[in-house]
């Protein structure tokens, strides 16, 4: 896949309106992973029908969240997807000056936790077969800190890049055809204050 923006961030309710939908979201994440595939493919991983999948799809592509994709198979019929960025971002400042957009930026930030929290439990409760290698690699960390506002930027863009250096190092192994032990890892950070 040629060289895509990177983040592209999200400033508008509407994108951000399309993108926090409980299926659309599952979607999304399951082609970033995939890198392309069609609404049946995605159907079955969502375990939701085809033709409800596609409409979905036609709705993150009419927010520029999602492309159509090149052929990858010799059966012109099918409708290959991908995402149309490297990732989305979403900032508490392009939300916060009308009570309706933070109330929207609200929403769709509690939709993306319960999501990755969903993702964690069904990790706990698949432990077993993981098997130990895995179980010994995964984390589940929390530290306090006592930062200002400016170091905890600072932090979040460190652990953003020392990201995104694994991210690009799986995708370049995965592409020249090292696949072996590979898995697709979830890693989500969250800093934030708080008061005792």
């Amino acid at each position: 896949m040629p060289d895509r923006e990177r983040d592209r961030r999200i400033r508008d309710v509407g994108t951000l309106k399309a993108l926090a939908h409980p299926l659309r979201m599952k979607l999304y994440r399951a082609l970033t992973i995939a890198r392309t595939a069609t609404a049946s493919q995605l159907a079955e991983q969502v375990d939701e029908a085809v033709s409800l999948v596609s409409y979905h799809l036609r709705k993150l592509a009419e927010h520029g969240l999602i492309e159509e994709a090149g052929t990858q198979s010799t059966d012109a019929r099918e409708r290959w997807w991908q995402p149309s960025t490297d990732g989305v971002s979403i900032r508490d400042e392009d939300f916060r000056d009308a009570p309706e957009k933070a109330a929207a930026h609200t929403a769709a930030s509690r939709l993306f936790f319960e999501q990755r929290a969903d993702m964690y439990r069904r990790f706990l409760d698949e432990r077993p077969h993981w098997g130990a290698e895995w179980n010994t690699a995964s984390d589940s960390s929390e530290w306090l800190l006592k930062l200002t506002p400016d170091e905890l930027a600072r932090l979040s863009k460190e652990i953003h890049d020392l990201v995104r250096t694994y991210e690009e190092l799986g995708r370049a192994a995965a592409e020249a055809g090292d696949t072996e032990g590979r898995e697709n890892v979830a890693m989500h950070t969250y800093g934030f204050p708080f008061r005792t």
